[in-house]
């Protein structure tokens, strides 16, 4: 029979054990707390400081108002290519509908070559052009002339920045409708899974497809619509320090840090339905330079579709 004196001794080796495991675990907590805390203040901070621009042409109270209120937003993102030369062309123009209560998302291409007024230059060029006279501010002050329509965000991105960030992922999945080569990789009909490099010629392949910047545009959607998949399902933290990496060095917006964890948040669930279109036009040759000309009942058509978001 154990001695009062070694029961105690083994009660004071078990409280002992007990409090070496509670000060672990609280080594631990700490330990994540503090890296939840680092990786929290590095994407605020490459947000706020390497991302964030505002433009004139948005009311950015306003859109915080909206946004607070959970209503329905529109956000333009713009696909520039822009090198060191170069300010570069906004060679993808979409339209971004987020209707949150709804669950649903719209995405409206509009094609680089449409024919309208450049607002601030009080021309008609091509639309992909306002980015070349007047950056984003333009661009987004032409789009909303051209649509009627009210934006809230814009989002830009330089085509090279695409590469990296699809990698940044970790890859992404579409669905290819015609079997085509691009930059020596063969892309067959199906569902493809893609690398950075991969998916960036996969966007630019326009010559021989022959619905031309149609297919293109459609391929576009398809690429951001799974960034935004991946990027959204994303469980592990070790990646966000890479994603952000590319962001900052590759994308501006007029969003702010307190608005990304708003949309991150409240309107998640747009992404659960997404519907696309392509807007559509015919060419025409003036001055020797080639234009789509939009006719006035397709831009009512597509005004129609994005209000029809914000009820």
């Amino acid at each position: 029979m154990r001695s009062r004196k070694d029961q105690k001794k083994k009660q004071r080796k078990k409280g002992k054990w007990w409090k070496i495991t509670l000060l672990v675990m609280l080594l631990i907590l700490i330990g994540v707390g503090a890296y939840a805390f680092s990786i929290y203040s590095n994407v605020k901070n490459t947000v706020d400081k390497d991302l964030h621009e505002p433009v004139s042409s948005i009311d950015n109270d306003l859109t915080k108002k909206k946004i607070e209120s959970k209503e329905s937003l529109n956000i333009l993102l713009l696909g520039v290519d822009e090198r060191n030369y170069d300010k570069g062309r906004s060679d993808t123009m979409i339209v971004l509908t987020l209707d949150p209560d709804n669950d649903r998302m719209q995405m409206v291409s509009i094609p680089r070559d449409t024919r309208t007024e450049i607002v601030g230059r009080g021309t008609e060029d091509k639309i992909n052009h306002a980015y070349a006279f007047g950056g984003s501010d333009m661009s987004v002050d032409t789009v909303e002339n051209f649509l009627d329509i009210e934006l809230d965000y814009y989002v830009r991105m330089n085509m090279e920045g695409l590469e990296q960030l699809v990698d940044a992922v970790g890859g992404i999945t579409v669905t290819n409708n015609m079997a085509f080569k691009q930059d020596g990789i063969t892309f067959p009909e199906g569902q493809l899974d893609l690398n950075g490099k991969e998916a960036l010629s996969f966007v630019r392949m326009r010559k021989n497809d022959p619905q031309g910047d149609a297919g293109r545009n459609e391929r576009q959607r398809q690429v951001i619509e799974g960034v935004i998949e991946k990027g959204a399902s994303i469980g592990g933290v070790n990646k966000i320090g890479d994603i952000m990496d590319v962001l900052g060095s590759n994308v501006s917006t007029n969003m702010d840090f307190s608005d990304m964890r708003k949309l991150g948040t409240d309107y998640r669930s747009a992404r659960k339905n997404t519907e696309t279109y392509q807007m559509q036009g015919s060419g025409t040759n003036i001055g020797g330079i080639y234009y789509l000309i939009v006719p006035n009942e397709e831009v009512q058509k597509v005004n129609g579709m994005i209000q029809d978001y914000q009820s």
